[in-house]
Formats: structure tokens, C-alpha cells, sequence
């Protein structure tokens, strides 16, 4: 391989393991109104009536304190990738935890043939996440097979939408989507359902992703301002987002789907087996690799410039980990 193939391959590999339904876009702490939206008691004194809000707000902290959970994805982005993701996060302390990630199709799983393996291992720390490479790779970086990328050069990488992914890998839970409806305003209840032989009840709306960053984000002005461009040149300006919840108050799974300059995104994640344990420590610093390092060997990373934010004249980031949105031409 070619080193300027390693580099923009590294970087693939990034913003793919950035989109495998670990963190979804945003967060918000309450719904369009602000306020719980429970209906009043029926006349007589009839049952209360919890509306789709006041309800979303029980699994949003439900599922924050369950601490930890087995997640399994898919994730397809037109002709770019399609992959699946399977293993455990915790996120009480930092988000924590590893992935196997499986390229099933599109360029990537092109590119990872090349590299001598279509799976890799993704094990992620507050501050960065590592990815697990192929010997046929570590004969480009030395020997290493652990490439690590720190956020904080993600979002020098991506400009506005690399601070957002950022911001949303270091802060991302299973309720994320959740949260994204209480952002939205338009969330209703579907109706009640089985999934994986367990009674839920489903709900869906539908998000605008813009305004959603305006909410959800620790982000300058400056930086939403610069992310709301990059999105709306990525061909991003919806998503839609389906929750189905159990009687436990507890996300069992989750579908989005958005259209980008990419091509449809669509996710699928589905997530059990809450409070498990899980553990995730940095590889040995011997068979690691830093991105960054491998970028200064060039300086260029398909054909677009890293110290300019851009990549192969497309965005990084703007992501849901976990699946969700984020572009990468």
C-alpha cells in the first residue's frame, strides 16, 4: 500500500468508527415547551395519562443509570459503507468500552480488504478510541497494529463537525436518541410491540439536525455556525428516528435514517443486558500508532488538507456513534 493509501484509509477508519451507534447526535434536557408535558386526570378521576414527553424523560434516566450495555448495530451509507458493530459500552465515567466492527460492504469494506482483514477491534477511553489493524496494515505503520486517534485531533481534523463528534463521543449514552426526540418537539407514541421477545412500546419523530446542534452541543457560536455549513453541504437536514422502550423504562432499540451527500444513512442498534460489566484499557503504547503521527508522514489525507478541516473535500464528523449522521466523500 501506498502511504498515502494508509493515511487516507486511517482516516476512514476513523469517521466509520465514529458512525456505529456509540453516541447519537445530541442531547437536551427538555422538550420543545420545556416543560414534562403530562395530561391532566381524566374527568371523574380517570388514569393519568403520561404523554410521549413526560414519558421519554423516564427512559432518559433510566437508561443513564443503568450505566453500561451490550449494543449490536448496522449501519449502511450508500455506495460508502455498509458494517456492523456488536459489544459492550459502559458510559458512567467518560464513554468506555470495545466493539468488534465489521465492514460488510461500499469502499470501505474495499478498503479493508486491502488491509488484509474486514474486522477490527474499536476500543474507546474518554479521551481517545483505538482501532485494532490487520498485520498487513502494521507493515505500513511499523509494525503497530493499534492506530489511536485522540478526539481532540478529530475535531482538528474536522473543523466545527469534528468538534461535534467530539463533544458527542465524549458524552454519548444509549439515550441519546432518546434525547434527540426531547430536542426535536415532534415525537409520538407508535403503539406497543415485541422486539427480541420483549413488550415494548415504540415511539419516532423526526429531527432537524441543525437545530438539534444549536441544543444538544457545548459548541462556540462560531463552531455551530461553521457545523450548520458543513451540514448542509453534506445534503444533511433531517433525521429520522424510531425508539422502541421496555417495561423497565429501558432502550431495547433503535432505527435512524437520514439522507446525506453520501447517499440514505440507516442504522439499526439494539442494546441489552444493561449494567454488565465492562472494562477498557489503552493497547500497549509499544504496538500503538498515533493518527496524528501518521498524517505528519504527509501531510495530505485523500487528497484534501487536515490542518484545513477538510477530507477528500468532504466533512469529518457531524456524527452519531451508534449510527448517525456524519459524512466522509
Amino acid at each position: 500500500m501506498k502511504s498515502t493509501t494508509v493515511r487516507a484509509m486511517g482516516l476512514s477508519i476513523a469517521v466509520a468508527a465514529a458512525l456505529t451507534g456509540v453516541a447519537a447526535c445530541g442531547s437536551s434536557d427538555t422538550g420543545k415547551d420545556g416543560k414534562d408535558g403530562k395530561d391532566g386526570k381524566a374527568a371523574g378521576g380517570g388514569a393519568v395519562h403520561v404523554s410521549p414527553i413526560a414519558a421519554l424523560r423516564s427512559v432518559e434516566k433510566s437508561t443513564d443509570k443503568a450505566d453500561s450495555a451490550k449494543v449490536r448495530s448496522t449501519t449502511a451509507m450508500g455506495d460508502l459503507m455498509a458494517m456492523t458493530a456488536n459489544g459492550a459500552l459502559t458510559w458512567g465515567d467518560g464513554l468506555q468500552g470495545n466493539l468488534t466492527i465489521t465492514y460488510t460492504g461500499g469502499k470501505m469494506a474495499q478498503l479493508m480488504r486491502q488491509a488484509g482483514s474486514t474486522s477490527m477491534e474499536a476500543r474507546y477511553l474518554p479521551d481517545a478510541y483505538y482501532a485494532h489493524m490487520s498485520d498487513t496494515y502494521a507493515q505500513q505503520t511499523g509494525g503497530k497494529h493499534w492506530l489511536k486517534y485522540s478526539y481532540d485531533d478529530l475535531a482538528k481534523l474536522g473543523g466545527a463537525s469534528g468538534s461535534y463528534m467530539k463533544d458527542q463521543l465524549q458524552n454519548s449514552t444509549p439515550d441519546q436518541s432518546v434525547r434527540m426526540l426531547l430536542a426535536s418537539g415532534d415525537v409520538k407514541k407508535v403503539g406497543e410491540e415485541t422486539v427480541s421477545g420483549i413488550h415494548t412500546t415504540h415511539y419516532s419523530g423526526t429531527v432537524d439536525v441543525a437545530d438539534l446542534a444549536d441544543k444538544s452541543s457545548n459548541l462556540s457560536a462560531g463552531q455551530l455556525a461553521a457545523l450548520k455549513k458543513q451540514l448542509s453541504q453534506a445534503g444533511v437536514s433531517t433525521d429520522t428516528v424510531n425508539i422502541w422502550i421496555n417495561d423497565d423504562n429501558l432502550l431495547v432499540k433503535k432505527t435512524e435514517k437520514a439522507d446525506t451527500a453520501n447517499g440514505t444513512m440507516t442504522n439499526t442498534s439494539f442494546y441489552s443486558d444493561y449494567g454488565v460489566k465492562v472494562s477498557a484499557e489503552a493497547p500497549p503504547a509499544g504496538d500503538t500508532k498515533d493518527f496524528a503521527d501518521l498524517l505528519k508522514s504527509g501531510g495530505t489525507v485523500g487528497g484534501g488538507t487536515a490542518s484545513g478541516g477538510t477530507v477528500g473535500g468532504g466533512t469529518v464528523g457531524g456524527s452519531t456513534v451508534g449510527g448517525g449522521t456524519g459524512t466522509s466523500s
